[in-house]
């Protein structure tokens, strides 16, 4: 049955799009190396473009693709062992040593073990976060430098030095044992965490968030709960759940920001909350609470109130005064600023950010100079809000947050050169 070119590359186009990842998964451990798997994956889907026009789109797209990767990745490790004596052929699963049936039965745990390997803490952060966006979550190294701005060489060559250290060290592509485990998923969770926030508020571009990377996140939050039914793995599920649910509301038609105190909170997503909520109470039934159910149990404070007044606003301050005795971060005490402002008055909050900002820890960090900006603006204190403004402006790279502040400052000014002509 003969398809035309059209058809079969669209076709092509959404396997690669559903399937891509799952099937460099499979492929790296079946070869036991990222960049013979990734040359594999590639040459299979071109491969299919050129035989599914006359052979016909098969049954089992992954199986096929996958079973060609295999066979391809192997003919490039024989080519090179070749030249390269030091290569293992015995350990690659070779065509007739096993059943093609015992490959596919491994294929749905391959995103764990392929999550546990880029996330291994012989890996620096900055490499386990790197290896798991380009590796699990498909992201070009152009895009993972925007997102972290960073050099587009500066992050491939952190992904190469992950790579090699992965394959020099012998680490395992597997799923580590009860005894292994804890160790090894607060690495997995700190990455997870990290790839939500970027999808959550993207740290650069001309968009408020990213949902692929929310979405991938939430994913792998997922498959990490359902493996290990850690409390803090359902804790960080919860929270993404939770926050994830107000995307619709963030932003308007035009992409402009909504703050959480205007946002239409019909529009956030009820169906999302009851997962986080579901989540959040797993996470309470096993009984050790920590950092990341925390954050739920704030965000769920947020999914239950009818509106920003409505808000149990003191209720956020005890969780952020809990939250700070398991991890002191001037962070998390910008944040628990913010909603002493909220419950107690500006001026309160206004003190606490004060105190930070004389900390020096958080002089670049652009929210905690937005945060004070807003108190005083909303304490009439015009001039200030508006040098406030200018500074979180320049240190802004994200083209919504920086609308959203110009605006205000403009505000903020017009206001002050109206006092001045009176």
């Amino acid at each position: 049955m003969n398809l035309s070119p059209d058809a079969v590359r669209q076709e092509v186009e959404r396997v690669y799009r559903a399937e891509s990842r799952v099937i460099l998964a499979s492929l790296i451990r079946l070869l036991g190396d990222f960049d013979v798997a990734e040359e594999a994956s590639q040459e299979a889907f071109a491969c299919a473009l050129e035989k599914w026009p006359a052979e016909g789109i098969p049954r089992n797209p992954r199986a096929w693709l996958i079973s060609v990767g295999r066979f391809r990745g192997l003919d490039v490790v024989r080519r090179a062992s070749r030249i390269d004596s030091s290569l293992d052929l015995h350990t690659l699963s070779a065509p007739g040593e096993e059943s093609f049936d015992a490959v596919l039965d491994a294929v749905p745990d391959d995103d764990l073990r392929l999550i546990f390997t880029c996330c291994h803490p012989a890996l620096s952060l900055d490499a386990r976060v790197a290896l798991t966006l380009r590796e699990v979550c498909g992201l070009s190294t152009e895009e993972i430098s925007r997102a972290f701005l960073s050099n587009p060489v500066t992050i491939a060559q952190r992904i190469v030095r992950a790579k090699t250290k992965i394959r020099q060290a012998g680490i395992r592509f597997e799923v580590p044992d009860n005894s292994e485990l804890p160790e090894r998923l607060d690495s997995v969770l700190q990455v997870i965490y990290l790839v939500f926030n970027e999808g959550y508020s993207a740290s650069f571009g001309d968009s408020l968030t990213r949902s692929d990377l929310s979405a991938e996140a939430i994913r792998l939050g997922e498959l990490i709960s359902d493996l290990t039914k850690d409390s803090e793995a359902f804790g960080l599920t919860a929270l993404m759940l939770l926050q994830e649910s107000r995307r619709h509301a963030r932003s308007s038609v035009n992409g402009d920001i909504v703050t959480l105190e205007y946002q239409d909170r019909s529009l956030w997503d009820g169906q999302m909350i009851r997962r986080g909520r579901e989540y959040l109470s797993r996470a309470y039934e096993l009984g050790d609470i920590g950092i990341y159910t925390l954050q739920a149990a704030i965000a769920e404070v947020h999914a239950g109130a009818a509106s920003s007044e409505a808000t149990d606003w003191n209720r956020i301050v005890s969780l952020y005064d809990l939250l700070l005795s398991v991890n002191p971060s001037p962070v998390i005490e910008l944040n628990r600023g913010v909603a002493v402002a909220m419950a107690q008055g500006f001026e309160e909050g206004l003190a606490i950010l004060d105190a930070i900002l004389a900390a020096g820890s958080l002089q670049d960090y652009a929210p905690l100079h937005s945060a004070r900006a807003d108190f005083f603006r909303r304490l009439g204190r015009f001039s200030e809000a508006a040098e406030c403004y200018r500074r979180a402006i320049d240190l802004t790279r994200q083209e919504p947050e920086q609308r959203f502040l110009t605006g205000r400052l403009e505000a903020c000014t017009s206001v002050c050169v109206e006092d001045f002509e009176n």
